[in-house]
């Protein structure tokens, strides 16, 4: 068995900010002596929060262990194209597709021939090609290999491919000879892999307010009138207007499911309660009502819990209308710039959802069907909507909650990039 010889300290704690923190990487090892800076390149990672999944190839095997690996990912580690349990449970169009960025370090010239050249013929070269998601290399291996010509037209091809590709050092090798093709330090990879996300941050500077999950209005210390959502949608767009460089302050009710990473959480309980932590949030560029809030409570919950008594009616509950938060913040002096709100219905859909968004005055309207039997959204992982804008409608595919949110998104993008266009226009004029 390959011994590594080195040793990191697991135990640091994990409370480094980084852009990286909500962000995913697949980071695939070849083989090559430098695989060892791999592992501190892990550890730096998990030590912001990164979620690294890895894939050590059969000559990165030789040089690190998998269960180094895997201990200082705290994920299985993939080797095998052929392995029925990875392709069953992950699978490499997976691998592919759920990682923000593709890192290839070291990148040996065995691998970059492959990338360069289209062939599959394990697991790393194969997931690499059916990726579509960034990916940066970052070649490692002898001088003369390096300088070889064919080695710097496969480098030619993947720069005209799209790879970023991290430029070798000179320094003295592990063979004993001294050129180009020493890879960088774990801390400058690192930082590449925090300056790729830095530069492409649409929406980097914006702030954004989102709504999530349900309220609860007591009518007793002991009861409440809540609904059924679980906050998955709102918390998965939190999630992905963070990935895009958006401060974002998330106001939820009671939900059992973690607050995503990097997004200031406000933890609620009522309608009014949510109000206030919307409002007291503003001014924002943006603001997604993506919350089920309760339209009423109970006018006067009881100081003591309602007691059931033999013989007696059951008591009568008066009902007030509570504070309208969508149409509050589409009103407010601080109105954000982009304004979208959630309706969720159980029948006429659209008719209601364009209702909606006159009578609240917002801009966009996302709106889904709900109800236990048909359409169980509430509480399930996918969600199907309909973006409703005022001069537009977009039925989106069924689909994870997560890729709902990507897609919500990469909208909102679109939206203030237009803007932004239309504000300089104005301004050169």
């Amino acid at each position: 068995m390959v011994q590594d010889f080195f040793l990191f300290d697991i135990g640091d704690d994990m409370t480094e900010t980084s852009v990286l923190s909500t962000r995913s990487i697949l980071l695939i090892i070849s083989g090559g002596i430098a695989a060892y800076k791999s592992l501190e390149l892990i550890r730096l990672f998990r030590k912001t929060g990164t979620y690294v999944r890895v894939i050590l190839t059969k000559g990165g095997e030789q040089f690190v262990t998998p269960l180094s690996v895997s201990a200082l990912s705290e994920h299985p580690v993939y080797t095998d194209l052929w392995s029925l349990k990875d392709e069953s449970e992950m699978g490499h169009i997976r691998l592919s597709r759920e990682a923000d960025l593709i890192i290839v370090a070291p990148a040996s010239a065995n691998l970059i021939a492959k990338m360069a050249n289209g062939i599959t013929d394990d697991l790393a070269s194969t997931t690499l090609l059916a990726s579509n998601k960034p990916i940066m290399i970052s070649p490692a291996m002898n001088p003369e290999m390096w300088a070889k010509p064919s080695t710097q037209r496969n480098l030619e091809i993947l720069k005209q491919d799209g790879i970023h590709i991290i430029a070798p050092n000179v320094g003295d090798m592990a063979c004993g000879e001294t050129g180009t093709g020493r890879m960088p330090e774990a801390t400058e990879l690192f930082k590449a892999a925090e300056d790729f996300f830095l530069n492409n941050q649409p929406l980097a500077a914006k702030t954004a307010i989102v709504t999530s999950g349900p309220t609860y209005e007591p009518i007793d210390p002991v009861r409440f009138i809540g609904n059924r959502s679980s906050g998955k949608q709102g918390h998965a767009i939190a999630a992905e207007l963070a990935k895009q460089g958006v401060n974002v302050t998330l106001v939820t009710g009671p939900v059992s499911i973690p607050a995503p990473h990097g997004v200031k959480t406000i933890a609620i309980e009522t309608a009014e309660d949510m109000k206030l932590a919307v409002t007291n949030a503003l001014p924002a560029d943006i603001f997604v009502g993506a919350a089920a809030v309760a339209d009423w409570r109970v006018e006067t919950p009881s100081v003591q819990k309602m007691k059931k008594r033999v013989g007696q009616t059951a008591p009568e509950l008066k009902f007030t209308e509570n504070p309208d938060i969508l149409a509050t913040v589409s009103t407010h002096p601080n109105r954000p710039s982009l304004v979208i709100g959630f309706a969720a219905e159980t029948e006429d859909v659209l008719n209601y959802a364009r209702a909606k968004l006159v009578k609240k005055g917002c801009d966009w309207i996302v709106a889904n069907q709900v109800g236990k039997d048909a359409n169980p959204v509430f509480g399930a992982d996918d969600n199907q909507v309909t973006l409703i804008t005022r001069t537009t409608t977009e039925n989106w595919p069924s689909a994870s909650k997560t890729d709902v949110a990507k897609m919500l998104v990469n909208k909102i993008v679109e939206d203030l990039k237009d803007e932004q266009q239309q504000l300089s226009r104005s301004t050169a004029k």
